[in-house]
């Protein structure tokens, strides 16, 4: 790409779960490119607190669950060119056996992830620019299962199919999905060190990313035009071993 290819100057960027982890950093690394960006959570304390770190950002709250919170959310918004979606429920239980599933919690985890996304892709397509572009959040359970996490190697499946599905509907919209394997925020580092470093050091690069790692494979999205309907890793190799 050229220099020009790699700005952002006067395109609006809407990042939904935009105030921690891997959706902050791609709001920060589209700021950094010249774009005009508004981030989205559904805690307005978190809202206002990346809204301190990420200076001449907007931002406002989204309750994925509830659609008309999704549509008031785009309506006053206007015109934008790009679309990321790392938001997550993490109260939702994700990891069992299929024989022990309650499946009332495990439809609950595809509210937020799923349906919400969904929503999202429903509503803000009305106000996208036909050369923006959507990208979707997965994970890399839905190519390497583990055992007990029958859900959510189906959850990451079905956004990938959704998003190959959306790249043809929307189309000349472009929408992909980004497959993050270990990214080292804030939800990683409660996982039990031991066992995340059992998994670490099996990848061919044995370690975990930083956010701002994924967050250039999601501006990626944003300004090669001619990239749809794919599913993007940011593994350390992951999808190898």
């Amino acid at each position: 790409m050229n220099e020009a290819a790699m700005s952002l100057d006067g395109k609006r960027v809407v990042v939904i779960g935009g105030t921690s982890g891997i959706g902050f950093a791609v709001a920060a690394l589209a700021r950094q490119l010249g774009a005009e960006v508004t981030i989205a959570s559904s805690r307005a304390a978190n809202v206002d607190a990346a809204l301190e770190r990420l200076p001449g950002a907007t931002g406002g709250t989204i309750d994925l669950r509830d659609e008309q919170s999704v549509a008031r959310f785009f309506e006053p918004l206007g015109a934008f060119d790009h679309l990321a979606l790392t938001a997550g429920d993490w109260d939702v239980p994700m990891f069992d056996a299929a024989r022990n599933l309650d499946l009332t919690a495990a439809r609950e985890g595809f509210a937020v992830r799923f349906w919400g996304a969904l929503a999202a892709v429903k509503h803000g397509s009305r106000s996208i620019d036909p050369d923006g572009s959507i990208t979707l959040t997965s994970g890399m359970l839905a190519h390497r299962p583990a055992k007990g996490a029958p859900l959510a190697a189906a959850l990451g499946g079905a956004i990938e199919h959704l998003a190959r599905g959306l790249a043809v509907d929307l189309a000349p919209v472009r929408v992909n999905v980004v497959c993050p394997g270990i990214i080292l925020t804030e939800h990683t580092s409660q996982m039990p060190p031991e066992r995340l470093q059992s998994y670490l050091a099996r990848l061919p690069l044995p370690r975990g990313a930083e956010p701002a790692e994924a967050a250039i494979t999601y501006v990626y999205a944003m300004l090669n035009g001619y990239v749809t309907g794919q599913v993007l890793p940011v593994d350390g190799g992951g999808g190898l071993v």
